[in-house]
């Protein structure tokens, strides 16, 4: 069996398997050759043949063990009929939905459609992992979780605090709810065509995940995971969950109980703190700084062999707590590799 899915079985096992977030993507000059020639990021998503590409850069230079599809977590609201541009120096914009037409105004029966470009990079990605020779590689699908997709649809794209999205969770609950339910079933029914089309594993990033309440956690962070992982589940019980709730602090143990395999903590987070709240069957997930990679040297290696040392003997998978950024050199993580692999 894959390192990565062995980790995600409950082993231990050690070196253990990493991946990083966003290893496909700017700090990569291969990734900036294809990206000149696509000023649209939409359509890299939706082009086959080059969303494939740029999954499978990473595994050729550093041999990861897992790939993960090259997507946005946006590409769901945009497959419902939701506005979605993504803006130099801006990020991504969307209209801004604040009342129940817009809610209506989504299309679950759009989405099957619209997503086989997507699907079809999931196939050509597994088999070129095969034909290239990555045997031991996992395939790695994901989908952004229905309140961080919900915060970006609401505030129409990013911010500090998403007070927007938190002022209608508490003055509009019913539509708020409505909107959660509908991404809630259009994520499971995404991620189910992932794993038909061939990934591995999934995960559910919840990037804003820590600006709600505990109560408020619990009803849409963690209520609609659980609801995502029992379908997931029902459909293919072998597949493999990873879960993401970004600063979920000391709820990340409650977290825990909605099923999945692993758990990612982020960079603000001690380690060995959210592995001693985990069951002992779930895979800690983390969560080195990414500017630690891009300042590289004994900085690195002392926060590497930190995270390392906190979860050795337990199911582990070396990663970032956030996504890699684009200014770190591409000799750093060829270095962090080398630390992760000494064990």
């Amino acid at each position: 069996m894959k390192r990565l899915l062995r980790s995600l079985g409950g082993e231990a096992v050690w070196p253990p398997p990493v991946w990083l977030m966003r290893q496909a993507g700017r700090y990569l000059p291969e990734y900036r050759a294809v990206r000149a020639g696509v000023p649209d990021f939409v359509a890299l998503c939706t082009t086959p043949e080059l969303a494939a590409e740029v999954t499978l850069q990473p595994i050729r230079r550093y041999g990861f063990d897992a790939a993960i599809l090259f997507s946005d977590i946006l590409m769901l609201p945009w497959a419902l009929g939701h506005g979605l541009e993504f803006q130099q120096g801006e990020g991504p914009v969307l209209p801004k939905l604040r009342d129940e037409a817009a809610v209506a105004a989504l299309d679950p029966a759009r989405v099957a459609e619209r997503v086989q470009p997507i699907m079809e990079t999931v196939r050509r990605v597994r088999a070129g992992l095969v034909a290239e020779g990555f045997d031991d590689t996992t395939l790695i699908g994901f989908a952004g979780a229905p309140f961080t997709v919900a915060c970006y649809m609401i505030e129409g794209g990013g911010s500090k605090d998403f007070a927007t999205v938190r002022g209608m969770a508490y003055a509009q609950p019913a539509l708020f709810r409505r909107l959660m339910d509908t991404l809630t079933d259009a994520t499971i029914d995404y991620l189910t065509a992932q794993v038909i089309a061939g990934a591995e594993a999934l995960m559910l990033f919840d990037s804003w995940a820590g600006v709600l309440s505990a109560s408020m956690f619990r009803e849409h962070v963690i209520a609609s995971a659980t609801r995502i992982v029992a379908a997931l589940r029902a459909r293919h019980p072998k597949i493999r969950l990873i879960g993401f709730p970004r600063l979920a602090g000391v709820l990340v143990g409650e977290y825990a109980a909605t099923g999945v395999d692993g758990v990612g903590i982020d960079t603000g987070s001690d380690i060995g703190m959210a592995a001693a709240m985990l069951p002992a069957r779930v895979a800690v997930q983390g969560n080195l700084d990414p500017l630690a990679v891009v300042a590289g040297g004994a900085a690195m290696t002392a926060e590497a062999a930190g995270i390392l040392a906190a979860v050795r003997g337990r199911p582990f998978i070396f990663n970032l707590g956030h996504g890699i950024v684009p200014e770190t050199p591409p000799e750093h993580v060829a270095a962090l590799l080398e630390i992760v692999r000494a064990g």
